[in-house]
């Protein structure tokens, strides 16, 4: 992918990069000591004295993942010459590790990428727990990374959950407004402490069944498992939730035979940064 713009004032070429075209700090930085920042294809430090008429390039080259390209099937639900939103699935982790490297989303859409001739990287921008399923954006390079992780760092990606709960809450909608914090070491669960961070969920009552309700899930802040968590606390865990589920959730789950935590990432609104389109994403998954 290149990065094109041609000036129509005077100024410096730094002020092009973050203003008319959109780039981060960081990433003009990096691509400054590369020269990989063009003025009518000519390499320029960030301080170059752009004129009217000059044409500014930015080739965005992506490094070949350190981990394997595989085939395997995924539900595309978007995807343009910047972003690509998928459809994980239960029990899949998002990105290899060092303990694991393969069968991972990013190993998936590393191949789909060599698969279409495309030249792009795997830069999640939302990130599910390995047994959450739902929606995951992706951006297809840096410069797109970095413009997304501004919305959401600004709270202008707007994520809507689905879960089904173990008995359910008496109001029709609310609000949950109690921190979070991490468990003492070696643990990596967390838990309602009020020295921990502001954690703020929204919810809402979409059906309710006999034992169970299935639930709307709107997180305010972006704690790690801060809906399992809430829920939790709030006496209606997410079924199939092996962490912080109940004793009666747990029991239900193995009698209804649910192995994995009914929580989907349903929804997801924001505004496509170099478009400026309003985009409503929506999963094709649902908690039953």
């Amino acid at each position: 992918m290149e990065l094109k713009h041609i000036a129509n004032r005077d100024g410096r070429l730094s002020s092009f990069l973050k203003e008319e075209m959109g780039m981060s700090t960081g990433l003009m930085n990096r691509l400054k000591w590369q020269d990989k920042i063009f003025v009518n294809g000519i390499a320029q430090h960030t301080d170059y004295p752009v004129k009217p008429g000059d044409v500014i390039t930015v080739p965005l080259e992506e490094e070949t993942p350190q981990y394997p390209a595989e085939d395997g099937a995924f539900t595309i639900l978007y995807e343009d010459d910047h972003i690509l939103a998928v459809d994980k699935p239960a029990g899949m982790l998002i990105h290899p590790s060092r303990v694991k490297n393969t069968g991972t989303l990013a190993n998936r859409v590393i191949g789909y990428y060599q698969r279409t001739g495309q030249n792009c990287a795997f830069h999640p921008i939302t990130r599910l727990d390995r047994d959450t399923f739902g929606i995951v954006l992706l951006a297809k390079n840096a410069h797109i990374h970095a413009l997304l992780n501004e919305l959401h760092s600004q709270g202008q990606l707007r994520k809507t959950y689905e879960a089904l709960v173990f008995g359910g809450p008496e109001e029709e909608q609310g609000v949950v407004d109690v921190p979070i914090a991490r468990k003492p070491l070696p643990s990596l669960l967390r838990e309602v402490s009020f020295e921990g961070k502001p954690s703020v969920t929204e919810y809402q009552v979409l059906e309710r069944g006999e034992e169970t309700t299935r639930l709307a899930l709107r997180p305010v802040t972006g704690r790690t498992h801060q809906l399992r968590v809430h829920c939790s606390y709030m006496g209606f865990p997410i079924l199939g939730d092996p962490q912080y589920g109940s004793e009666g959730s747990k029991a239900y789950s193995e009698k209804r035979g649910i192995t994995t935590q009914l929580l989907c990432a349903k929804k997801l609104e924001f505004t496509h940064p170099i478009t400026g389109e309003d985009m409503h994403l929506e999963s094709k998954m649902t908690v039953e």
